[in-house]
């Protein structure tokens, strides 16, 4: 356990940041920390936490993120605005998954085409692929006649 226990000083060396600093990160919240006497430990994930670095927790599983993009032509803003917000929808509806996943879309309307950028699990990704198959699909109405 003395690995995965750090001082405050031994933080603010890491990242090179003043002991006040770090105590002040503490303090406001930024930094999760255990007080153990009069002085805090902060454990390596919650350091991790801080500086963004993802938490790699050893299940014996392999990992394994897909990045897609599609582009769509032929799509107004109108239609781009209504698939971007039910894919936001479905990318917020999956929290009960481990791995998260971000969705960036973006529309360039003297083209009239939208790219989705969608970055995540294997089957998540696919889940959102296949929404957007099925969006695209014209006859559900829902971002109109155009494909």
């Amino acid at each position: 356990m003395g690995n995965d226990l750090y001082s405050v000083e031994q933080v603010a060396e890491q990242l090179g940041l003043h002991v006040r600093t770090v105590r002040s990160y503490v303090r406001d919240g930024r930094l999760k920390a255990v007080k153990i006497g009069k002085q805090y430990r902060i454990s390596r994930a919650d350091l991790a936490a801080l500086t963004g670095e993802p938490a790699v927790a050893n299940t014996g599983r392999r990992r394994a993120e897909a990045s897609s993009i599609v582009e769509i032509d032929g799509i107004d803003v109108a239609a781009a605005s209504r698939l971007t917000t039910v894919l936001t929808a479905g990318a917020q509806s999956r929290r009960d998954s481990p791995e998260p996943l971000r969705i960036q879309t973006i529309h360039d309307e003297e083209r009239s085409r939208m790219k989705i950028v969608i970055l995540g699990g294997l089957t998540d990704t696919a889940d959102i692929m296949r929404m957007v198959d099925d969006l695209l699909d014209s006859a559900n109405g829902l971002i109109g006649e155009q494909r």
